[in-house]
């Protein structure tokens, strides 16, 4: 059997180990190294094939014994391959992997202005895509020519490209660019998975630019690595079927709605169907304050329990695979919109406010639940994927979300 691999810096939060398990039937480990263990690495360690990550796609290069004709071109090594002879095979299957995520998001680069945002070894790769999708590309760099300090003389790009890891978890929140400062853009490119919406794209989506982030590259290079590590076609529609079921396990659920709604009770439920786990904002207000909800409302005021609760989302929204019972309020702060959009699956939990309790609950007890709910009805309807009525048991309403979320 095969023995493969991914080597880079720091690869605690890789998904690629979940990407070549639905791939196909072989090892596939996680080696962290220093530069100075590379060389040993590559000469003698107990490995088939490897992909190679951040830091180290340039640096693998004087070890290999040959190397393909688009590692030629863009000095850059993203997988390795060792033949039976012991010498060692250098491609590069970043270029395939962006070429076929322009493609698949149906946006138009040929004969457009292209910024590559980043000058390391993804941005090589895309710089040859884009090549070969014959789009006029510019690269901007710290201290090149073309830097971030001038980025008005490009203010004619039509599309940008995210090579570097600004605003990469568990730095989210983070932006590379402003993107209103290109009247004329008409996409964006994050080769950024994780988390699955960025800062740069979020605010691609707040001016209704087109923006695609990097897990269809992610998963479409992993497909072409996996070809050159056994051998075996693989065809072209399972990526769509890796990235969507890869997406779909990495994505937090985030339950919102009406307080009483039931949420604390659903999130329990989802949590014991799909083993995640689960977080309700309330329960970690308590921990982190020592005060209830109701207790820091009371006393404080509705503005400080929600700084907390906005804390608490900001923390873990940018986590991946949880389930998040978020507090029936969570929709009246702008930022929060952010912090659960990021990385989420949102469904809105609905109870007919007759049935709402309202015990215990100062702001549902301090006006008409009526009002409440008008109040927010529309934000409850931005933030939401989906909507799931409770209405019959706490598990019904859980399997149903389950299902939503592509997790059945």
């Amino acid at each position: 059997m095969i023995s493969c691999g991914l080597i880079g810096a720091k690869l605690a939060h890789s998904y690629s180990p979940q990407i070549h398990a639905l791939f196909g039937n072989y090892p596939y480990k996680l080696y962290e190294l220093r530069e100075d263990e590379i060389g040993a690495f590559l000469k003698n360690g107990d490995w088939t094939a490897l992909n190679v990550t951040i830091p180290y796609k340039k640096t693998v290069l004087p070890f290999m014994d040959e190397v393909s004709e688009t590692v030629r071109r863009t000095g850059s090594v993203n997988t390795i391959v060792k033949r039976p002879d012991g010498t060692l095979f250098g491609d590069n299957t970043d270029v395939y992997g962006f070429t076929g995520s322009v493609k698949h998001s149906g946006i138009e680069v040929r004969g457009k202005k292209t910024l590559i945002l980043g000058s390391g070894g993804a941005s090589v790769a895309v710089k040859e895509a884009l090549r070969l999708l014959g789009a006029e590309t510019v690269v901007i760099s710290r201290s090149g020519e073309n830097n971030y300090a001038n980025l008005d003389r490009h203010r004619d790009a039509e599309i940008i490209v995210n090579t570097t890891p600004v605003g990469m978890f568990p730095k989210n929140g983070e932006a590379p660019v402003d993107v209103r400062i290109f009247p004329v853009l008409k996409g964006v490119f994050d080769l950024i998975y994780n988390p699955e919406r960025t800062e740069l794209i979020l605010e691609c989506e707040e001016a209704g630019i087109p923006a695609f982030n990097g897990l269809y590259m992610l998963v479409a290079q992993a497909k072409r690595s996996s070809e050159l590590f056994t051998g075996r076609a693989i065809p072209d529609g399972e990526i769509d079927r890796v990235r969507d079921a890869v997406a779909s396990r990495m994505r937090n659920i985030v339950l919102i709605g009406m307080p009483g709604s039931g949420k604390s009770t659903v999130a329990a439920e989802i949590g014991k169907l799909t083993g995640r786990t689960v977080v309700d904002t309330d329960a970690e207000i308590l921990k982190k304050t020592g005060r209830t909800p109701a207790d820091i409302i009371k006393n404080d005021g509705e503005e400080a329990f929600r700084k907390v609760e906005s804390e608490m989302l900001k923390e873990f929204g940018k986590q991946s695979g949880l389930v998040i019972s978020a507090g029936g309020g969570v929709v009246t702060r702008e930022e929060n919109y952010k912090y659960i959009r990021q990385n989420s699956f949102t469904v809105r939990i609905k109870r007919p406010l007759a049935l709402l309790p309202v015990k215990g609950r100062p702001l549902s007890q301090g006006r008409p639940l009526e009002e409440l709910a008008a109040e927010r009805e529309p934000l409850y309807r931005k933030f939401a994927d989906a909507e799931v009525d409770n209405v019959t048991t706490p598990r019904d309403a859980a399997a149903l979300v389950v299902k939503l979320a592509g997790l059945d």
